[in-house]
């Protein structure tokens, strides 16, 4: 890590799954993952697919509870807390106040408009409804969801409209910190260039991130370092922009 203060610390990090319906076998998402992460840094992790690298990501934001190992997190306020042992409010607050996910699926609710959708992560912050949703409608401007697409159901767009949704709701709370799984998957050359150079903008504003990524172009256009995933190890490698420097 280069010189920045942690804000995450992963240590020794392993999480296993009990298959009840084969007789409680015992299966590994991934074993002993340790890294860190400095403020304002972009992280990008890749590896085969079966290596852990969603795994992690979700035991980070506690969508799983690790088996063993810590999750150090620095708070705003300066307080660490261990996102694998913090009690369940604790860990709501912070996605509501600091962490943000992406994942490579949208979930909301149904019959929610997608300027609603955004307003929403707003007014769980306090906001008047009017403000989040003028809000809302710049960051659609944004990600370049046509205007006609602003009060329409997110379940009817397209992949790559709805990853735009998906990105800019976890952007628009301004996180400390931004977990991504596969945040350019699937999506064209255009949209790919949209979500880049959000993310860039983001980066720039203060924000740690880190990524999981197929596409290792799009990686090395973002990231300060990668972490590769192997099949029972991990080890980092230096990106193409460090290894151009050396």
């Amino acid at each position: 890590m280069t010189d920045r203060r942690e804000i995450l610390a992963v240590r020794q990090l392993s999480k296993r799954f009990t298959l009840h319906i084969l007789d409680g076998k015992m299966i590994t998402g991934c074993e002993d993952v340790s890294f860190s992460l400095g403020e304002g840094e972009f992280l990008g992790i890749t590896g085969p697919s079966g290596a852990g690298k969603s795994t992690v990501i979700k035991c980070i934001y506690r969508t799983y509870l690790s088996s063993t190992g810590s999750v150090l997190y620095t708070s705003g306020d300066g307080s660490r807390v261990d996102l694998a042992l913090a009690p369940e409010r604790q860990v709501i607050r912070l996605r509501r106040q600091e962490i943000g996910y992406v994942s490579q699926f949208l979930k909301v609710m149904p019959r929610v408009p997608a300027v609603d959708v955004l307003a929403g992560e707003l007014r769980q912050k306090g906001w008047e409804i009017e403000q989040a949703r003028q809000r809302a409608r710049e960051y659609l401007e944004m990600m370049s969801i046509n205007h006609k697409l602003w009060d329409a159901y997110p379940s009817t767009f397209s992949g790559g409209e709805q990853q735009r949704i998906n990105l800019a709701r976890a952007l628009i709370s301004g996180p400390r910190l931004l977990l991504l799984d596969e945040p350019t998957a699937s999506l064209d050359i255009e949209t790919k260039q949209i979500v880049v150079c959000v993310l860039r903008e983001m980066k720039e504003g203060g924000a740690s991130i880190i990524g999981i990524f197929h596409d290792l172009d799009v990686m090395e256009r973002l990231v300060d370092r990668a972490f590769n995933m192997k099949e029972g190890s991990e080890a980092l490698q230096p990106t193409r922009m460090e290894r151009d420097a050396l």
